[in-house]
């Protein structure tokens, strides 16, 4: 090398990932949802560094009562309900193979780090190895029918004969089914839950909970004791679809929840696939109106192999009703609000606002608080 040579610049090391506290802090801040986190940490790169805007006066992008929740967030309420969970945590650490992965964890799904709403925190039990594989999630009717459960079975375990990991809810039913028949086969199964992952819901799952543990894993972004809430079981769905390349709906009827996890699916840009049904069968209409809008219809596991190994995939999404935007986001105002309250305000039942809702939040016109509550973005 000639003394005018330039020596190369070694390569700078990654950054430390960040305090846990930190980010249970970022998650559990009052009026700072998950879309306003992701908008800061891409700004300001860290939780920490958040912190230290916020108490430097940062007003960028927020309004003045998130601004002062971040700034007070190290006293209070907010440092108190951090305290508690870490002390959880340390004790639910204790036994082998639990561990919680921050948004800047190496081992964080990458597939799930890409979607634009990633969980800040997972809680994790088992083979955490099988969030970074290829995976299918599979979903479909809790109330499902003999033949729709045996489907869900038998291709779930020919699917994971060939590696795949089979990623699904644990309800009852279609979910249920496919865990079974994935824990069968070479590539494992990941069960998705709606509650805190120390909380074994619906309870007839509590011997397929166990063994998950022991053979797959199990993944939640709730804190630890979280019950089960209605509101929660649509916004994990997220995480089924996000940690997958693609979507296997086995049976639905026409207004399943399992429909919620087929558009989140297009949302991030994965495939949906349906199995065809009678066309006097109530569970099959789901199907039949995925397939109708572009889902790739199956009947096989080499069918879902040959898709997913490259043939034209999946769904063209349909032009969505956006009617309900305006009213609902008037209904809103600028001040939190629960989806109860909206829907008395809006004079609709509860469910259907949670859809709306759920919709909205893909839109980033809404973000979801800590406690349920909702609020209008940028205001």
């Amino acid at each position: 090398m000639q003394a005018t040579d330039t020596p190369p610049t070694a390569p700078s090391p990654p950054a430390a990932p960040a305090p846990l506290a930190d980010w249970l802090r970022l998650s559990l801040t009052p009026r700072v949802g998950l879309l306003t986190a992701h908008g800061l940490l891409k700004k300001f790169a860290s939780p920490g560094a958040i912190f230290a805007a916020a108490a430097a006066g940062l007003s960028d992008g927020l309004n003045a009562a998130q601004a002062r929740a971040l700034a007070a967030g190290a006293t209070g309420e907010t440092a108190q309900a951090v305290a508690a969970e870490l002390a959880a945590i340390d004790l639910w650490r204790q036994h082998p193979g639990r561990r919680v992965l921050a948004l800047d964890h190496p081992d964080y799904p990458p597939a799930l780090r890409a979607t634009p709403d990633a969980p800040l925190l997972l809680y994790v039990q088992g083979r955490a190895e099988l969030l970074a594989r290829d995976a299918l999630a599979m979903v479909g009717s809790r109330n499902a029918s003999a033949q729709g459960a045996s489907n869900a079975t038998r291709l779930a375990q020919a699917l994971s004969e060939t590696g795949l990991v089979i990623v699904s809810g644990l309800a009852l039913g279609i979910d249920a089914a496919a865990h079974q028949g994935a824990l069968l086969g070479e590539g494992g199964t990941v069960a998705v839950l709606g509650t805190g992952i120390d909380v074994i819901y619906p309870r007839r799952n509590t011997a397929l909970v166990e063994r998950i543990a022991r053979e797959g894993c199990l993944v939640s972004e709730y804190p630890l004791g979280t019950a089960p809430q209605s509101s929660n079981f649509p916004k994990r769905n997220r995480i089924i679809s996000g940690l997958a390349r693609a979507v296997l709906v086995v049976e639905a009827a026409a207004g399943s929840g399992s429909l919620i996890t087929a558009r989140l699916a297009l949302a991030q840009g994965r495939d949906v696939y349906a199995i065809p049904g009678s066309i006097h069968a109530t569970l099959a209409k789901g199907c039949h109106a995925l397939i109708k809008e572009g889902a790739r219809l199956v009947e096989s596991a080499d069918d879902i192999l040959a898709a997913l190994a490259g043939q034209p995939p999946g769904v063209a999404q349909a032009a969505p009703d956006d009617s309900f935007v305006d009213p609902l986001l008037a209904a809103l105002g600028d001040d939190p609000a629960t989806p109860a309250l909206l829907a008395l305000r809006r004079g609709l039942d509860l469910p259907a606002v949670q859809h709306q809702l759920l919709a909205l939040e893909l839109a980033g016109l809404v973000e979801r608080l800590p406690g349920g509550m909702f609020q209008r973005c940028g205001r």
